[in-house]
């Protein structure tokens, strides 16, 4: 592993990109304050510029290499960071000059956190500058959990994947921007709902969906209302009288737990059934599996897939959120 991390510090610092494992999925990285590797980025993702990235620091000292804190807000970002870095929360916060627009799509705001995983955490010491890394799939792809899925998506696009085995969360990091209030708890504003929880984020202050005016650039990562999709068209039911089958249709069900006397298990003969979590329904585990389990079923030769929901609760709000982008108009 030395001698893959050595290889990939030196291909960041010739401007190159590196696929690297985090907490919540694998990255595609750049150094982000060079704008020639940052464009690399978009070139191989075939990501539209106009969706920011998230920059990765590698200890809260760098946080302000890259982003401006005002003093309305410093003693919230400090109650945040000191709780849930390294960790898989995002920061939006105004941008510091010396980032590139291209990282940030323009905005004068930039996403900001520290990533919990020892590899990619080295890495991002050893190279001494923050990493520009969106998830390392095609635009709006299934986000990889593991390096086979990395393969898949960029095999050829990319000079070297980092395997350090599956992601210990399974999606993306929760995204907030701070709002202060006078006289009260600040209003954070949830741009992606993700592994830090809603009902964590209360211990500090006030949480609210932020609010997505259609036909508007994304303020943030993760905000396209088609994102997160596999090739094969997902269908999310709310409830199982909603299904539809088209006679000669191969369908396949993305399940919570798989159980048998389920009411989306025995409303057909799927082709076939992946659980979420098998048996035990549990949202943790639910969310490590999301995307491994809808790539399977992407692999299978269906026509469509039909997603069955999980509890809004928890963590479950980001698997609803992901399920729902995945099917974009597909929703039932």
């Amino acid at each position: 592993m030395k001698d893959a991390l050595r290889e990939a510090c030196a291909l960041l610092q010739q401007g190159e990109i590196v696929a690297l494992p985090t907490e919540t999925v694998y990255g595609l990285a750049a150094d982000a304050f060079n704008p020639a590797a940052v464009a690399k980025v978009f070139a191989a993702k075939e990501r539209p510029s106009f969706d920011p990235l998230i920059v990765h620091i590698a200890s809260r000292g760098d946080l302000p290499r890259v982003a401006i804190v005002p003093d309305d807000i410093a003693d919230y970002v400090n109650q945040l960071i000191g709780k849930f870095w390294p960790g898989p929360l995002t920061l939006i916060l105004a941008r510091h000059p010396d980032v590139p627009d291209l990282v940030t799509s323009g905005l004068p705001t930039v996403a900001v956190r520290q990533s919990a995983h020892p590899v990619f955490r080295a890495i991002n010491k050893a190279l001494g500058r923050p990493l520009a890394a969106p998830s390392a799939n095609r635009f709006g792809s299934i986000s990889p959990t593991s390096a086979s899925a990395v393969i898949k998506e960029l095999g050829g696009r990319i000079p070297l994947v980092i395997d350090a085995g599956a992601c210990c969360e399974g999606i993306e990091s929760t995204i907030i921007s701070i709002e202060a209030r006078p006289g009260k708890k600040p209003l954070f504003h949830l741009h992606r709902a993700g592994p830090i929880t809603k009902e964590q984020l209360q211990e500090f202050g006030r949480v609210e969906k932020a609010r997505e005016t259609v036909g508007q650039l994304p303020q943030a990562p993760g905000q396209l209302a088609s994102h997160y999709a596999p090739r094969t068209p997902l269908i999310l039911l709310e409830k199982p009288e909603d299904f539809h089958p088209e006679e000669g249709k191969r369908y396949g069900l993305l399940s919570y737990t798989g159980a048998d006397d389920g009411p989306f298990v025995s409303l057909h003969e799927w082709e076939c059934i992946e659980a979420l979590s098998p048996g035990s329904g549990k949202l943790a585990e639910a969310a490590i599996r999301l995307f491994f389990v809808m790539r399977r079923l992407d692999e299978a030769g269906l026509d469509a897939i039909i997603a069955e929901p999980v509890s809004e609760t928890g963590l479950g709000v980001a698997i609803m959120d992901r399920l729902r982008r995945a099917a974009g108009p597909n929703k039932a």
